[in-house]
């Protein structure tokens, strides 16, 4: 299921705008707080996909019985452009335990390229709501091997994936190339891919604009 959250007008569009302003760009935290913002949006929306059950909570009047997560999910995210995203998502989740990967594309000279992992660090999720993210959902390719990856943690319940911004491409590889118990979040998908697999018209490097450029 793909659930791109921009369908109908809210205050998204405006995070989203902004995001892929290039003069408000210029301003990192607004970039990283925009992200973060996207981020807890879809963690509400995920929440309410949770199962939920009824809790007495002591009241200084009373008893209120309240709905509430039997569960908090784990969050996992891409580093180095993914922790303004997760920190959205562990806002909301803010009991959730953590993984945390390293991924980037290793280019080759004829232009292609593979993806390289560095480092996984995660808690057991077998049998747990997994919560992926990554700004940028391009090929799909860093998103697909990451999933692989984590499965040495254990096979989780259901997998949620969260991007700012997706290409179309990158939504069709990963629904054809991870389990059908997959559901992305997405803020928009835009439709272009270039050469080098980088989103157009989307907003740039993610990484680069959220804590500077790179070697």
């Amino acid at each position: 299921m793909v659930n791109i959250l921009s369908t109908s007008n809210s205050l998204l569009h405006h995070f989203v705008a902004e995001l892929r302003d290039v003069e408000i760009q210029n301003d990192r935290m607004r970039f990283r707080r925009n992200l973060e913002r996207i981020g807890e949006i879809a963690a509400y929306e995920i929440s309410k996909t949770m199962i939920f059950e009824n809790t007495d909570v002591t009241t200084p009047l009373g008893i209120a019985t309240v709905p509430l997560m039997q569960s908090q999910p784990v969050l996992g995210t891409i580093l180095r452009a993914g922790l303004p995203l997760h920190q959205g998502l562990l806002n909301y989740f803010d009991q959730a335990d953590n993984a945390f990967i390293s991924a980037y594309r290793r280019h080759h000279k004829d232009g292609s390229f593979d993806i390289h992992l560095q480092y996984l660090s995660s808690p057991p999720i077998a049998g747990r709501i997994l919560i992926l993210s990554d700004p940028m959902l391009a090929t799909g390719q860093s998103l697909v091997e990451t999933y692989k990856a984590m499965l040495e943690s254990g096979q989780p319940a259901h997998t949620h994936v969260v991007a700012a911004i997706a290409s179309r491409q990158g939504i069709e590889y990963v629904k054809a190339n991870l389990p059908d118990d997959l559901t992305i979040w997405v803020a928009a998908v835009d439709e272009e891919l270039t050469a080098q697999s980088y989103i157009v018209p989307g907003l740039g490097d993610a990484g680069d604009l959220a804590f500077g450029e790179k070697k």
